[in-house]
């Protein structure tokens, strides 16, 4: 008894092993080890900085996910072998589904001043995406080598109106790279932004001991080949965390029409000075509106407004639809609707249950609970 509680009080006065997963493989996790396993750490553990992880099966039963960022806890660690597994998984600070990343600190949105082009529409959809989730952004546009100091200061001007001080930089000729390494530092940040910015020739640059494939601009379409597949955490020589992300040129603006304004800066400053006549204002014609106005961004706002109502309403008559339709396939193919029955209600009995059914009344009728008619 003494020699067991003994063991349970070296157990319980065990640190914890904890880390950051790094990468997500199939049924596989990359842990990334915090340093302060290394103070009381053996001598043939000292080397050991990440180690190959499986998920617990009682995380697996309750629907425990693990996702890259995750901070989680890992028990009977095999350092010779590098492998260890998930016992639990931390609360999250943050969550995003795409890419599916927790824990994240900020986006950096880049850009490219030119080749391609900048469209401000379609920066200003992603700046939109970008906020929508919650977490800080630092807008940071590449090339700047490419423009005059006029037009750089030209571009500068124009998005400190719309509520951002971007971070103008160039990979090919090292420029402007210090700032945004400070921005990066002891933080977990992912990379976002249209194909052929150099998304990849930055990250390569923050960090030369990697050699992320780099796609070249199309002549056709002005814009960027994909270069980039799955989401992965990188770790900065500065510290912090780094993740790409796979390149895509028109994200999709899914916040709720009530939530649009707060996506854009010029916005919210509006209403922390003054407040709409109606609580549920969309900011688009009604009276004594604070947001309306003479502001840049205000046609983008209602164009991502009118895509807010048409998708929330399509999602609405799809469960209205849902509710008292189901969809039947015709024999050349087409969809049809037809009428649902009330659910359980005409529902048939299995025979399974019937004979279970029968197989107690039985019973009952043998102990004499129940008299036969």
């Amino acid at each position: 008894m003494n020699v067991a509680g003994v063991e349970l009080n070296a157990a319980e006065a065990a640190p914890q092993l904890l880390g950051t997963v790094v990468a997500v493989q199939a049924n596989y996790y990359q842990v990334r080890l915090d340093t302060a396993h290394l103070l009381s750490a053996e001598p043939e553990t000292l080397k050991v900085t990440e180690l190959l992880c499986t998920r617990r099966a009682r995380l697996k039963k309750i629907g425990q996910q693990v996702m890259v960022g995750d901070r989680v806890q890992i028990e009977e660690p095999d350092w010779a072998g590098g492998r260890g597994a998930i016992a639990q998984v931390l609360t999250r600070t943050s969550e995003l589904s795409r890419p599916p990343i927790s824990n994240v600190d900020q986006i950096l949105l880049v850009f490219a001043l030119a080749e391609p082009t900048l469209d401000p529409h379609q920066l200003s959809r992603f700046l939109v995406k970008a906020e929508s989730t919650g977490i800080d952004v630092v807008l940071c546009l590449n090339k700047r080598d490419l423009l005059t100091p006029a037009e750089q200061e030209q571009w500068y001007d124009r998005l400190t109106q719309w509520g951002y001080a971007p971070i103008l930089i160039s990979v090919y000729q090292e420029d402007g790279l210090t700032e945004l390494q400070q921005r990066l530092s002891q933080k977990i940040t992912v990379v976002a932004g249209p194909s052929g910015v150099g998304k990849s020739s930055l990250i390569n640059h923050l960090i030369p001991t990697l050699d992320l494939r780099v796609g070249r601009v199309s002549g056709k379409l002005g814009r960027g080949r994909h270069t980039t597949r799955h989401v992965e955490l990188f770790e900065l020589p500065t510290g912090g965390l780094l993740a790409d992300t796979p390149g895509f040129n028109q994200p999709e603006v899914d916040s709720a029409p009530e939530d649009l304004a707060y996506c854009f800066p010029e916005a919210r400053q509006r209403l922390a000075s003054a407040n709409c006549q109606f609580s549920d204002c969309l900011h688009r014609d009604e009276p004594n509106c604070a947001v309306r106005g003479d502001w840049e961004r205000y046609e983008d706002y209602l164009n991502s407004l009118d895509e807010a109502v048409a998708r929330y309403t399509a999602i609405a008559r799809l469960k209205d639809a849902e509710s008292t339709t189901k969809v039947k396939s015709g024999e050349e193919g087409q969809v049809q609707y037809e009428p649902k029955l009330e659910t359980k209600r005409y529902r048939r009995v299995s025979r399974r249950v019937q004979q279970q059914n029968l197989k107690e009344l039985y019973k009952d009728m043998d102990s004499g609970l129940v008299e036969p008619d």
